[in-house]
């Protein structure tokens, strides 16, 4: 073992694809957040807000620990970071950092950070004491989550360097800026009249011209056509460009991107509203019933469908009645219950 001054021992650090260097990665990866998250733009906390916000409303059974403020914050936690972790206490306390030791790609245990008011604690628990919520992971490294915007980085970087560039354009960019024309005149002049020009809005400007021959004859033939200077972003195609990102930004958090759409109608809302229900938030509760029935020690079952009302209410109607009419006909026509729960199950249905 190497010795260096004054007589401490030096300390070996793992490198290549060890452990620590994991961790660090996924850490610097949530730190650094503006490369390739987008995190501060508008259609990532939307759609971050959606999460929160459907998770909160969800409907719990089976425990009192995951009340809506503890779900809200696995919301945000899963859309920003990929994970989330509690320590299982009295209640659920959520943690700012972790660290874990692994056996067969399962964490063991847990050294977690808890944020105070006058500075942060760590504490060491066991793998059972602690609620780890994770989405997105990869095959090589199972115990470690990935948010939606990381597994899109490169249309998050685009969205990101989109917005940053036409927040410059409309910060530093001479917009409605002229360019006029006018004969030779000593500088202070054409200060004077440059200020004369300041805030005429909507004033009819009256300058007398000279004719000058400096410029090959007698103006003012062109002297005072003025030439605009504000850029034209049109031929960039920075507004498709930036729609094109903020849609496929919405679509990684599994929000349809029509919902944010000018022209908007309620169908396509109420369609989106049960996409985004279906297709992402309840796997994501089936993900957390799991972890939570592990762990809690209790069947815990967690329904966002529901309390969203993520369903078409019409044709649910529409097909109560139909059963009703069918079942109200089978027994008409002396048909056993066992023949119509037959029926329903050749259609995947329970009777």
């Amino acid at each position: 073992m190497a010795w260096k001054w004054p007589w401490t021992k030096a300390e070996k650090r793992s490198a290549s694809s060890g452990f620590t260097s994991e961790i660090i990665a996924a850490r610097e990866s949530y730190i650094s957040g503006r490369s390739g998250l987008a995190e501060l733009t508008a259609t990532a906390q939307s759609c971050v807000s959606l999460w929160e916000s459907g998770l909160g409303i969800s409907g719990v059974t089976g425990t009192t620990l995951l009340d809506r403020r503890t779900m809200a914050l696995i919301g945000r936690g899963l859309a920003l970071r990929g994970e989330a972790v509690f320590l299982i206490r009295d209640r659920l306390i959520p943690c700012a950092g972790w660290d874990f030791r692994t056996r067969d790609g399962e964490p063991t245990a847990y050294r977690v950070s808890v944020s105070e008011a006058g500075g942060g604690r760590t504490e060491t628990a066991l793998a059972g004491e602690v609620l780890h919520l994770r989405i997105g992971c990869d095959p090589v490294a199972p115990y470690l989550g990935t948010a939606p915007l990381r597994r899109a980085s490169l249309t998050a970087g685009l969205l990101n360097s989109l917005e940053a560039a036409l927040a410059e354009v409309y910060e530093f960019s001479p917009l409605g800026s002229q360019i006029v024309p006018f004969p030779e005149t000593p500088e202070t002049d054409l200060e004077t009249i440059g200020r004369g020009f300041r805030g005429k809005r909507g004033r009819v400007l009256l300058r007398e011209s000279v004719a000058v021959s400096a410029g090959g004859g007698p103006a003012p033939a062109a002297d005072w056509r003025p030439q605009d200077v504000t850029p034209d972003l049109s031929r960039s195609l920075a507004s498709e460009s930036l729609q094109a990102a903020r849609n496929g930004v919405a679509a990684a958090f599994g929000v349809l991107p029509g919902l944010f759409h000018s022209q908007t109608t309620g169908p396509l809302v109420r369609e989106a509203q049960r996409h985004l229900a279906a297709w992402t938030l309840q796997p994501i509760c089936e993900l957390i019933e799991e972890e939570a029935t592990r762990k809690l020690g209790a069947e815990v079952e967690i329904d966002v469908l529901r309390p969203l009302q993520a369903f078409d209410s019409g044709g649910a109607a529409r097909a109560l009645s139909t059963l009703v009419s069918a079942m109200a006909e089978a027994k008409a026509a002396g048909l056993p219950p066992e023949a119509l729960a037959a029926a329903f199950q050749r259609l995947d249905w329970e009777s």
